[in-house]
């Protein structure tokens, strides 16, 4: 994997379909956690938890498990019924479990049309954990396209990590399986290439900034804090692109458990018609984002 460092005020413009100045993608991260590991090391289940010291993995941890678990059962349906709402789409990820579990949140990302991403087989399974083993990672990969391309009858086209935690290997693995973009890197507000043994695909970069989890659970921001948070990034954002003629992106990431709590979908709501009152905003997916960037990445960075 390699990508060539690149200073925006160096680039050339993109110049987004429409002439959209700010291309918003907002995530629902449709995710699976295993009560129980076969490990007596602490269980990391891909995400920050809500009681400190973690239990080893063969011991169950109720709290932290049916915190989680609460998203699937309840807080999804309110995301849900929000995005339907209001005309707003999702671009959701999926672990392979959430699929083999627990289909009917899947059904509904499918009778909507929604994006749906790869995004690992189980959440608390790290590509980390086989940073040394190139071949058990290739399986992990292999297993999840299998389960996505049997769900969705298409093959997946791009990749999250759990926990954003590839390795060196992974885009070569994914750009051998076909897929097209990666999402595990956090450096821009832009799209760029990402050369691997198979060819470039595209990078279309996550934010933990602009993530509930960070914003809300980790930092304990309010209701009025978080929605002010995401304005300012998008007004930013739509000035910066106003000034320099070209286009930014800008990823806003949920999870079910956080953002699903009954007391922050007002928050929600607000940003949503906020961002729907901005005539200069797309509402895109990372499809295409990623497509439309191979038909017009020339110039952009060299």
């Amino acid at each position: 994997m390699n990508y060539a460092f690149s200073s925006m005020p160096s680039r050339g413009k993109l110049t987004w379909p429409n002439n959209a100045k700010v291309a918003l993608i907002i995530t629902a991260n449709l995710e699976y956690w295993d009560m129980i590991k076969d490990t007596e090391k602490p269980y990391y289940a891909g995400g920050p938890s809500i009681l400190p010291d973690l239990m080893p993995g063969n011991v169950p941890d109720f709290p932290n498990f049916t915190w989680r678990e609460y998203g699937q059962r309840v807080g999804i349906w309110r995301l849900f019924n929000c995005f339907e709402k209001m005309g707003v789409p999702l671009s959701c990820t999926m672990n392979a479990k959430t699929a083999l579990e627990l289909p009917e949140i899947i059904d509904v990302v499918k009778q909507n049309g929604w994006e749906l991403l790869a995004h690992n087989y189980e959440q608390g399974e790290l590509l980390t954990n086989f940073a040394h083993d190139p071949d058990k990672e290739r399986d992990v990969i292999k297993a999840t396209l299998d389960v996505y391309e049997q769900t969705m009858g298409k093959p997946a086209l791009g990749w999250l990590s759990s926990s954003l935690r590839g390795t060196l290997n992974t885009c070569d693995i994914i750009a051998h399986q076909g897929l097209t973009f990666y999402c595990d890197l956090m450096n821009d507000d832009q799209p760029y290439l990402v050369d691997t043994k198979h060819g470039p695909i595209v990078s279309i970069p996550y934010s933990n900034e602009i993530n509930d989890f960070t914003l809300m659970t980790r930092r304990a921001h309010t209701n009025d804090q978080f929605v002010d948070i995401l304005k300012c990034e998008l007004t930013e954002l739509l000035n910066e692109s106003t000034e320099s003629g070209s286009g930014r992106m800008m990823n806003l990431g949920l999870h079910p458990h956080v953002s699903g709590r009954a007391y922050r979908m007002p928050a929600i709501r607000e940003f949503l018609e906020f961002a729907k009152s901005q005539k200069d905003v797309w509402f895109a997916t990372r499809e295409e984002i990623a497509k439309w960037y191979v038909e017009n990445n020339e110039g952009h960075i060299v």
